[in-house]
């Protein structure tokens, strides 16, 4: 029985590759996994191009999954240090890349990045068409902008964000409610901008359903993208940002109709306490479609800092209703981020992910930090390593400061509860201020 996608396939009742190796990783039953995907509940991006892809699910009852942000910039326009960045992604486990070039060669990084990636690649094609034409924007043609989101297709881009839902409607609902700091997301402002020079509606709005013929013939997953993101905490749950949602929803089930997989991206700049009533709207206004959030970053005064304001509001996030969690490094609002920014941001996502899986009871989240407890009480230094969620900071820690008893760290020495309980649980004597018998 042949298939146009993975949504495709699982209304069918057909188990392709992907949601095998989905189902395994997840440890779900296949058939439920299907039962998700069909209903748009799950989506599992993966191009039919993108060849040596490791399939991964995102949505309702899955683990929490991360994506990185990579890609060259007209200031920043190294080819080899991104793909570096790109081989320390995959080795950390990131489950999914984007590639965010927008000057220069971004086809030829864009395709060695899918040649070596097994994660899931997504790309932002209105961040390419300024430098894939050459063009300034007003004069780019909404035939040219379909023409990118095609070739991105092709060269096998397993999710695409496309700005849909900042049409005319929406605009006029962000004029009449001005913001302190307007639109923050590129490529919305991209489009809200070519809207205005050109006096025309949003073409990815306006020929939506021949985005949804590229996607469908390529299996690619539309990530709706949320121009309307708040980028303070002070524009957060806005009448722009509830109005571009509400569109997005209605985005998302022409989607499914067309088979086509469907994530929607979210804030953005939020409050702690307005974070589960978003993931409440979102499921609600969205119909269950898996949620893609930028943090939220919960206070607008860390800059250096943001992985850690990301990964409080990500955590929050996750436990509520999210599925995947765009990192944030600490260079997010200063500058291009190198390897050890990014590295830093991995793990911050990676925490946030891990910390709300155990939340929402994924099976099995439980397992990996009762394992580490075991180690501890053992004092078992190398388990303590080999389990860590960074394995080579802990270690380097841990060889800093070396103790004089080397069961102990530097910090309690003999003092030390876990060595001492351990001893007077098997019986035997605590010697504090002399060497043990």
């Amino acid at each position: 029985m042949n298939y146009t996608t993975q949504m495709d396939a699982a209304k069918k009742g057909i188990i392709t590759k992907e949601i095998e190796t989905v189902a395994k990783k997840e440890n779900m039953d296949v058939q439920k996994l299907m039962q998700l995907i069909s209903k748009g509940k799950v989506a599992i991006p993966a191009n039919k191009n993108h060849k040596n892809i490791s399939a991964e699910g995102v949505g309702k009852g899955l683990k929490t999954k991360i994506n990185v942000n990579l890609g060259i910039s007209k200031d920043c326009c190294n080819i080899d240090i991104e793909l570096d960045k790109v081989k320390k992604a995959i080795e950390m486990k990131a489950e999914a890349i984007m590639d965010l070039s927008c000057f220069g060669k971004t086809r030829e990084f864009r395709n060695r990045l899918i040649d070596i990636s097994p994660a899931m690649i997504g790309t932002v094609p209105m961040y390419d068409a300024v430098g894939f034409y050459d063009k300034e924007l007003k004069d780019i043609t909404a035939e040219e902008l379909l023409n990118v989101i095609e070739t991105h297709a092709k060269d096998g881009v397993d999710f695409m964000t496309i700005h849909a839902g900042i049409n005319r409607e929406t605009a006029e609902v962000f004029k009449r409610n001005p913001r302190l700091m307007n639109f923050v997301s590129r490529g919305g402002s991209l489009l809200y901008a070519w809207m205005h020079l050109n006096n025309r509606e949003n073409p990815f709005y306006e020929y939506f359903d021949k985005v949804l013929d590229i996607c469908e013939k390529y299996d690619v997953t539309i990530s709706l993208g949320d121009s309307c993101r708040p980028g303070c905490i002070d524009d957060s749950t806005d009448p722009s940002q509830i109005k571009e949602l509400m569109t997005l929803g209605e985005l998302a089930k022409r989607a499914w109709k067309r088979n086509v997989q469907v994530m929607i991206e979210g804030p953005g700049h939020m409050a702690l306490d307005e974070i589960k009533a978003n993931m409440i709207l979102e499921r609600k206004l969205c119909h269950d479609a898996p949620f893609y959030v930028l943090g939220p970053i919960v206070t607008d005064i860390a800059p250096g800092y943001d992985h850690i304001t990301s990964a409080i509001g990500g955590s929050i996030a996750a436990t509520y209703g999210a599925d995947f969690l765009c990192y944030v490094t600490p260079a997010e609002h200063l500058r291009l981020p190198d390897l050890e920014d990014m590295k830093e941001g991995i793990i911050a996502a990676k925490i946030a992910a891990h910390v709300a899986d155990i939340a929402k009871g994924i099976k099995g989240a439980r397992d990996w930090d009762n394992k580490m407890a075991h180690a501890r009480r053992e004092l078992d230094w190398e388990e303590i390593f080999k389990l860590a969620i960074d394995p080579e900071k802990a270690r380097k820690y841990r060889e800093s400061s070396r103790p004089e008893d080397e069961k102990t760290c530097t910090m309690c020495g003999k003092m030390c509860a876990v060595r001492n309980m351990n001893k007077v649980m098997e019986g035997k004597n605590i010697n504090i201020l002399r060497d043990d018998d």
